[in-house]
């Protein structure tokens, strides 16, 4: 398949996550619920996880508005780390964050991220990337509050 090709299909499955996002929904009995938004360009992701007995990602949701980059992002997001416990939603959060910095990550890493991995190009163009990574810095600031509650629980 050809460069152009490839960067075609790249762009269909972006615009797909933007038009059809999955996801795409507010959680009534979330156990955390963020929202970060990004002053550069007014995207705005509100974030809700409901973590399972094990600390699994039961279920998850996003709501908020932003460019097609943030949108698909968070719907590319909320696919791969469902069913995934803490921990690896974690590792992926911080996957993602370097490979769209042009860090060096496993192939099994980045298998991980499932679509989101396209996203690696977004590098070139270093005014996006803060839209590409949004809803997992929500992801990240949503897990660690868990963490942060549950200490203080203890």
């Amino acid at each position: 398949m050809g460069l152009s090709k490839l960067n075609s299909l790249y762009r269909e499955v972006i615009l797909d996550h933007s038009d059809h996002p999955h996801h795409k929904h507010a959680l009534a009995d979330s156990t955390s619920t963020i929202t970060l938004k990004n002053p550069t360009c007014g995207d705005v992701i509100n974030l809700d996880v409901k973590l399972d007995a094990t600390d699994h990602i039961e279920d998850i949701g996003f709501t908020g508005d932003g460019c097609t980059i943030s949108q698909s992002s968070a719907s590319m997001m909320t696919d791969a780390v469902m069913g995934k416990s803490k921990e690896e939603a974690l590792h992926m959060a911080k996957t993602f964050s370097d490979m769209v910095m042009g860090k060096e990550h496993p192939q099994a890493d980045l298998d991980q991220l499932q679509d989101a991995a396209i996203l690696s190009s977004i590098m070139q163009f270093p005014a996006r990337i803060k839209c590409a990574t949004l809803s997992w810095w929500a992801l990240q600031r949503a897990l660690m509050r868990e963490e942060d509650q549950a200490t203080k629980e203890d």
